[in-house]
């Protein structure tokens, strides 16, 4: 009994290496949270102290204040839904469309089915300023009469979804090839054989089983495409169709700006990813380590 008291209470010795490792794992942990922290610092302090006294110096006063003013002044409800008729159609047709190509380029043997999804992931290797130009030009010369308001794929956020679905198809179209590909040909080979169509193959058989990969890919899109700002600040030219991320704009005086009410609006931005991580966090997580313990 001695012995066995003995061995439970003996430690492993802690490597000096390993103290390094969580020293530096650590600092790097601050070194990301130190902007954060340091918005909220600002959002919760007046301006007028700030001011007077440096932003590096000890609080008098915290409080909300800032963030009631520049939900208000920036009309963020507005923007909100803004970004709601952009990001949400947007996520749902690139994961459509390029679960439809995975598909296709991962169950059925043809040549091109390497080259065809080559092409589409080769469109995200292009700069987006490189294009801009032309796509702009497009987007003018694109008349949608009775479709959108402004009477062209310009200033529309139609305009908006559809690149984004162009642009973020490639990856998504990439990213569920190689998941499709893992999963056994036995139950494509199980239902043709039971007769089963293409579609049922597709929307019944396969598209359940990647349930964490589109989980994963739909938390990335929606974070991406909500965060956007280039694309917006170029094909949207009315102030009332811009997405949240041009809100920011109008705390912005001509002359004047409150970095504490600035850095409250930023924060109050950051709210809808936040939620959206911590929803899909679960299907996120084991999304990204598909097949790690797979030999």
């Amino acid at each position: 009994m001695n012995t066995v008291s003995a061995l439970g209470k003996r430690r492993t010795p802690v490597r000096p290496a390993r103290i390094l490792l969580h020293v530096f794992l650590a600092g790097t942990a601050l070194a990301w949270l130190a902007p954060l922290l340091w918005a909220v610092f600002s959002a919760l302090r007046p301006y007028s102290e700030t001011s007077a006294k440096g932003y590096v110096s000890w609080p008098d006063t915290l409080n909300f204040d800032n963030f009631k003013n520049a939900f208000q002044q920036s009309d963020m409800l507005h923007y909100f839904g803004n970004t709601l008729i952009i990001a949400v159609p947007a996520v749902l047709l690139t994961l459509f469309l390029s679960s439809m190509v995975a598909f296709y380029v991962s169950r059925f043997d043809f040549r091109l089915n390497l080259a065809l999804l080559l092409v589409f992931t080769a469109g995200n290797l292009l700069p987006q300023q490189v294009i801009i130009t032309p796509l702009y030009r497009l987007y003018l010369l694109t008349d949608l009469p009775g479709i959108t308001a402004s009477g062209k794929l310009y200033d529309s956020a139609l305009g908006l979804v559809l690149i984004h679905v162009a642009f973020q198809s490639g990856f998504c179209a990439f990213v569920l090839s190689n998941y499709m590909r893992s999963l056994p040909h036995e139950l494509t080979e199980a239902a043709l054989v039971d007769g089963a169509s293409v579609w049922r193959l597709y929307w019944q058989i396969t598209l359940p089983l990647c349930k964490p990969a589109m989980a994963a890919l739909a938390t990335l899109l929606s974070i991406w495409i909500y965060n956007d700002f280039f694309w917006a600040l170029v094909l949207i030219s009315t102030g009332e169709n811009m997405p949240i991320t041009s809100a920011l704009n109008n705390l912005s005086g001509q002359y004047f700006t409150d970095p504490n009410l600035v850095a409250a609006g930023a924060l109050l931005t950051a709210i809808p990813t936040l939620i959206v991580y911590f929803v899909l966090q679960r299907q996120f997580v084991s999304g990204l380590t598909l097949g790690s313990n797979k030999g």
